[in-house]
């Protein structure tokens, strides 16, 4: 699940990015999606950490949901951090809102968050650029309160497989599109980390470009690069370029080409733990609340 990922490419490219991905189009339709699941299940936290937003430039829907929430809203890269900073009015406007919101630029497996803090762990797509999805698993459970909730999204193996296509045929040699967990893997690394109750599924979402360059300045204005540890590191040449447009512009109808995006959701609870850090089984007693005295 890990070893792929070139960690300080991938923040270069974000802290480059022209846009915020909570900019992204399919980024905004899938925070709806999983905004839409929140419907189900009875939560009421006090703290939520959005990994991944960033500064985010407009509301988002799980604020919208927890109007009173504190948030802590963590960025990987520290650019849009720099980016979000408020002038005096608006500063004041946030401090007199029912809910406070913080933006941090941290690492995804080393939050600035003390054990225990949280309600809710919120993460749209941000899983899917973590260096060691299992270990952004753990401090995810490790940050969450007995009884809280992660739900995050993720991309799967299927994203963006015609561009993956077009470049395989094109330049063989290196790799141009980042291989993505599987939805049974990441269910696999929740029951491992210790969370209860893992609900996972997919679906697929297909966006279609004017051009295969639209499809390719999209995700470069997001920050969505490549960052493989194994990617060629000079520039790709013209005829190989050729070769991909040409490989990809094959699959166009009706003028436009094809974009697939695989869409994983997760959720899982943080129960109270069966074991001690070393091992150990803790058996739990219920003592009764009131103890009768006999006849």
């Amino acid at each position: 699940m890990s070893g792929w990922l070139d960690p300080r490419a991938a923040r270069r490219w974000f802290a480059r990015a022209g846009r915020a991905p909570a900019e992204d189009a399919v980024a905004g339709e899938v925070e709806q999606r999983m905004a839409a699941r929140l419907e189900y299940v009875r939560l009421d936290p006090r703290w939520i950490a959005d990994v991944g937003s960033g500064a985010a430039p407009r509301p988002s829907a799980v604020r919208d949901r927890y109007p009173k929430a504190r948030m802590l809203r963590v960025a990987s890269a520290f650019a849009p951090v720099r980016r979000s900073a408020q002038p005096l009015a608006a500063r004041v406007r946030a401090l007199v809102r029912s809910g406070r919101e913080d933006v941090v630029c941290a690492d995804p497996t080393a939050l600035p968050v003390r054990t225990g803090a949280c309600g809710l762990v919120w993460s749209n797509l941000a899983l899917a650029w973590s260096a060691d999805p299992a270990a952004t698993l753990r401090e995810w459970h490790r940050v969450l309160e007995i009884g809280g909730l992660l739900m995050f999204s993720s991309y799967g193996p299927d994203t963006l497989k015609e561009l993956r296509a077009a470049f395989a045929a094109a330049d063989p040699a290196a790799p141009h599109v980042h291989p993505f967990v599987d939805m049974h893997d990441l269910g696999d690394a929740l029951v491992a980390t210790g969370f209860a109750d893992p609900v996972m599924d997919m679906e697929m979402l297909t966006v279609t470009y004017a051009s295969v360059q639209a499809v390719v300045d999209d995700l470069r204005s997001t920050g969505q690069r490549n960052a493989h540890a194994a990617r060629r590191r000079g520039l790709t040449g013209r005829r190989a370029w050729a070769r991909m447009t040409d490989a990809y512009g094959a699959l166009a109808r009706d003028g436009r080409v094809p974009a697939s995006f695989e869409i994983v959701y997760g959720h899982a609870w943080k129960t109270a733990p069966r074991t001690t850090a070393d091992g150990r089984t803790i058996i739990r007693f219920d003592l009764p609340g009131k103890i009768r005295k006999p006849d």
